[in-house]
């Protein structure tokens, strides 16, 4: 078998990232906000640019990465590839 036919070679991630649950989509005027699931956070405003590159879904992930960037995952693909870690364990007690 040439290494053209071979299995490409697997990664398990191990970043850390915040995510929201999103529960709705919406826009008032010309600006766009995110309705997080997540008991306890508020309505939070995204950029027109967000929207139109992630197209961010109810059911899905607002994700950000520690470098400040602004993902958004589908549901069955956050859930297969993250755990929630909960506050103890990042403050390491």
């Amino acid at each position: 078998m040439s290494n053209s036919q071979a299995e490409m070679p697997k990664y398990q991630c191990h970043k850390k990232v915040w995510a929201l649950n999103i529960q709705q989509v919406y826009s008032v005027g010309s600006q766009n906000f995110i309705v997080p699931a997540d008991y306890g956070y508020d309505d939070f405003p995204v950029s027109q640019q967000y929207i139109d590159k992630h197209k961010p879904q109810a059911g899905g992930y607002y994700v950000q990465y520690e470098d400040g960037y602004e993902s958004f995952s589908p549901a069955d693909v956050f859930e297969s590839g993250y755990s929630r870690i909960h506050t103890a364990q990042l403050n390491g007690t």
